[in-house]
């Protein structure tokens, strides 16, 4: 610590799971986006990863409440947001906004991979074949007009889920910038941000999955969908820049009593995960590079690598704004004279091990999601034997 602190200051209370919950849920939001691009506006040029963004985002989804419970000391208690509701809570206001997305993305999977469910049960046997039974809850037909209207719901689905994902995140972004007492989150623009960073993480994220899947299963990358991709990571990148920088200089301009606190921050306590990471590695360098990976004056190859790496560098980017949030703003004493600092642990609850392992089970659980749902269209494989699949209709 520096300067006068309270002394219920003296720790920081939301650590590394708190910032893994914006970061698991923005990825959610920005994946289903991508999905609805082509399911709802018809982005043909993105049906190569239609499908694989619509699992990303239910494999994360599943992941999503996983950081809060895992913060709780009693994490049971979180079913009396269910059992005894407070509607005017805005904390308990996730588990609603949860279910409901949660509820709308399985039915969409479920009438997206439908056919695929049905055409798996016919082909398999043993235990698989049972699975696949299941899954089919009984809807075994696959005639013209039962596909039909299966991609008529999805499409429905589609366009409900885009107002919701948006909801989702923007609602994380609004606990944070309803914290009266947390000078550096306290704006009506955080949600905004959110909802514009998630959709950037969403994207990033697809684009490093789609160059990674592809290499392992050694199918040539569609690069008119790869190009679209580092075209909407550009664009979504730069708006939410810029509504962040917008942020700061209007603090500064103010000038304010907090504004001293907060250019502090900035510039000693945040700078390195601030300004060196988050706007330098995150931001400036992905900027530069993604325009570079669309021009002609390059080979395929060097194209595939510089999106590639401004999605990973973007990853990287956004958790550092998450990190920013959620422990830079606690990082100010409420007696606006002095600083926390942040102690940094491996092992220990909410430590840096612990929070890798909480990142990477849902890129587990996508696994075994592709592994049942195989995505890749007209080349599905099922689990012994490839099968035949009729693409959705636009």
């Amino acid at each position: 610590m520096s300067g006068y602190v309270f002394p219920n200051d003296l720790e920081v209370h939301w650590r590394l799971f708190i910032v893994l919950y914006p970061y698991i849920t923005g990825i959610v939001a920005g994946a289903f986006i991508v999905s609805s691009l082509y399911h709802v506006f018809g982005k043909s040029e993105l049906k190569p990863l239609a499908r694989l963004s619509l699992l990303t985002s239910l494999a994360f989804l599943f992941c999503a409440s996983f950081p809060l419970l895992s913060h709780l000391g009693q994490p049971l208690r979180a079913l009396n947001i269910m059992m005894t509701p407070h509607l005017t809570s805005a904390m308990a206001g996730f588990g609603f906004i949860y279910t409901f997305f949660l509820i709308l993305c399985l039915l969409e999977t479920w009438f997206l991979f439908r056919e695929d469910i049905v055409k798996f049960s016919n082909s398999s046997k043993g235990y698989v074949k049972l699975l696949y039974t299941i899954l089919t809850l009984g809807a075994m037909d696959v005639s013209p007009e039962a596909l039909d209207k299966d991609h008529k719901i999805v499409k429905v689905l589609a366009t409900i889920g885009i107002p919701a994902a948006f909801f989702l995140t923007g609602y994380v972004g609004f606990i944070f910038g309803s914290i009266k007492a947390n000078v550096w989150n306290s704006t009506p623009l955080m949600p905004i941000i959110f909802i514009l960073s998630a959709t950037v993480s969403g994207v990033a994220l697809l684009i490093v999955l789609y160059r990674v899947v592809n290499w392992i299963r050694r199918v040539k990358i569609d690069m008119p969908c790869l190009m679209s991709l580092n075209s909407y990571l550009w664009i979504f990148l730069l708006t939410a820049t810029i509504l962040e920088v917008l942020e700061v200089l209007q603090m500064g301009y103010e000038g304010r009593a907090e504004w001293p606190m907060i250019y502090g921050l900035i510039t000693q306590h945040i700078s390195l995960s601030y300004l060196v990471i988050q706007m330098g590695i995150g931001v400036l360098v992905p900027l530069i590079l993604l325009p570079l990976g669309r021009s002609k004056r390059f080979s395929m190859r060097i194209k595939q690598t510089l999106t590639t790496l401004s999605g990973a560098l973007v990853l990287v980017g956004v958790l550092a704004m998450r990190f920013n949030v959620v422990i830079g703003g606690q990082l100010i004493s409420k007696s606006m004279a002095g600083y926390i600092s942040y102690d940094w642990t491996l092992f220990r609850h909410e430590g840096v091990i612990p929070a890798m392992m909480l990142l990477l089970l849902p890129l587990l659980i996508l696994t075994v999601l592709v592994r049942v749902l195989p995505p890749w269209f007209g080349e599905l494989k099922g689990p012994k034997r490839q099968v035949d699949v009729v693409a959705p209709s636009k």
